[in-house]
């Protein structure tokens, strides 16, 4: 059976998604990295009521790297989470780890989501053998590799399908030191809409902003991968992520039921590769005009980036 996590924006945008998605994604932005919205602690208890409600699950973000300071409130936020039956929670800090194993009454189920550090079935296995339900597969693994990896791996992986690909996370405020230097005060969060061009090549649009958690910088296209998800879920890859940091409101809505159709056609045997481009194609129409989209490492020859 395919699952399709997506994140969720709005208490009505998750009751918009709930018929076509079988986990909600969300949390705050303390403990979450780049979520399209940090949500309080009393509209999470009530995203997870929804979900529940609608035999769906959640798994909340808990995934960024946290300095001592935040480090000591994750105890704090796991009680709340585990007293609203939260499903299951995605870590990147192997930290998180240990605060479970020294205060077990917070303890919850989680995946590894570690980004760029889960490229292998032995790196997936070894988080398996330390507890994890399952793994955040990195964003650069070609399919030659995925191909490969498949059959070795013990624990289920998640592959993003759809959404922003992030590439560079520093810890720095890169963007207020830059508006520092040049004596410019500006907004420089995800709203603003701020985005990098390399000089010379106008057209390209990387997207940039700055939270608590240091600057963002993502690729210059968006993935998409509904054309691929026949070959996906023919080689055991059925945990698919819908990220929809910069595609909002009904939109996204409307992206995930593409997904949905395409999911229940292959659980059927009755997608075709014309039916999957002809899904792609509708994917196309609903995605931010202003955002390309591609399918990322997806084709990439693993000969040529050793």
């Amino acid at each position: 059976m395919v699952e399709i996590i997506a994140t969720v924006e709005s208490i009505e945008q998750a009751t918009a998604l709930m018929p076509y998605i079988d986990t909600l994604f969300f949390g705050e932005e303390t403990f979450g990295l780049r979520l399209p919205a940090s949500f309080s602690r009393k509209e999470q208890a009530t995203l997870i009521q929804m979900a529940h409600q609608a035999g769906k699950k959640v798994t909340i973000a808990v995934n960024g790297i946290m300095h001592p300071e935040k480090m000591t409130q994750i105890p704090e936020y796991l009680r709340f989470l585990r007293a609203q039956q939260a499903d299951q929670i995605a870590i990147g800090d192997p930290g998180i780890i240990y605060r479970m194993q020294q205060n077990p009454e917070c303890a919850l189920p989680f995946i590894y989501a570690g980004e760029t550090l889960v490229t292998s079935a032995r790196q997936i296995n070894f988080w398996g053998r330390k507890g994890a339900a399952g793994a955040v597969l990195a964003r650069e693994v070609p399919f030659g590799e995925m191909k490969v990896l498949a059959p070795q791996v013990n624990i289920p992986v998640e592959v993003l399908v759809y959404g922003a690909t992030c590439i560079h996370q520093s810890k720095r405020p890169l963007l207020q030191n830059y508006f520092n230097y040049t004596q410019q005060t500006e907004e420089k969060d995800h709203d603003r809409g701020l985005f990098l061009s390399e000089p010379k090549k106008e057209e390209t649009h990387y997207s940039i902003y700055e939270d608590s958690h240091g600057t963002h910088i993502f690729a210059n296209n968006d993935l998409n991968l509904m054309a691929q998800l026949p070959e996906l879920a023919e080689h055991g890859y059925h945990t698919w992520k819908l990220d929809g940091l910069y595609t909002r409101g009904t939109a996204f809505v409307e992206i995930a039921a593409l997904f949905a159709q395409a999911k229940a056609a292959i659980e059927a045997g009755q997608l075709a590769a014309d039916d999957a481009l002809a899904f792609s194609t509708q994917v196309q129409a609903h995605h931010p005009e202003n955002r390309g989209l591609d399918t990322g490492f997806y084709f990439i020859d693993p000969d040529d980036i050793k």
